[in-house]
């Protein structure tokens, strides 16, 4: 492929933005719903949202939800309207997915480990997808961004070791086996991010 062919691709439409937001937020919320059922956890803004679910009963969605507003600010101020309205409306359907799906799916088994690490792997897809369409999932992913737009840090290493001391911070509200399980995940959906959104890998 040649650099004229590479320069002459088209950015992505509204409406593919739009079924990438739905996609993207569809796949992570499914994840998060099967980590809330399992008792688990996860890195990130969601890791900290679950933290105050276990400890507090505040529902995850809306925990989720207000952790993220703070955030809004650096992203405005660094990474553009569009960014902001499309973060925004991602943490707004992951609030409400993740609260909808067990109205529509009811697992009655569901193996801890297996859940941990499952749904880290299918949460770092949905990231992925939010990525490649200049969208995120606020907090730690926005800073992640900025950094590697800024400073040309990999997103992914950043969000990973922001994420496994959220983790760690949690060994106090589950048990030694989900712990580890839930460091596992983390660092697999932060590995799914790292090797497929590198810096400069994508023009379009």
């Amino acid at each position: 492929m040649t650099d004229a062919t590479l320069s002459e691709r088209a950015p992505h439409t509204a409406l593919e933005d739009i079924l990438a937001l739905l996609l993207g937020t569809l796949v992570v919320s499914f994840g998060a719903s099967l980590l809330k059922q399992a008792g688990a956890l996860t890195g990130g803004m969601a890791g900290l949202a679950f933290l105050i679910h276990y400890a507090t009963g505040v529902k995850f969605g809306a925990a989720f939800f207000l952790l993220n507003v703070p955030f809004y600010w650096l992203a405005f101020r660094r990474m553009g309207k569009a960014f902001v309205l499309k973060t925004f409306c991602a943490i707004a359907l992951v609030s409400v997915f993740t609260e909808l799906h067990p109205h529509f799916i009811d697992i009655s088994h569901l193996n801890p480990f297996y859940a941990a690490i499952f749904a880290n792997a299918v949460m770092g897809l949905g990231f992925i997808v939010l990525f490649r369409h200049k969208a995120s999932l606020g907090g730690v992913n926005i800073l992640a961004l900025y950094l590697q737009d800024r400073y040309n840090i990999r997103a992914g290493k950043v969000m990973m070791g922001v994420d496994v001391c959220i983790v760690l911070a949690s060994i106090f509200l589950v048990s030694l086996p989900l712990l580890t399980a839930s460091i596992c995940g983390a660092v697999i959906l932060n590995l799914i991010i790292a090797m497929n959104h590198r810096p400069n890998r994508y023009l379009a």
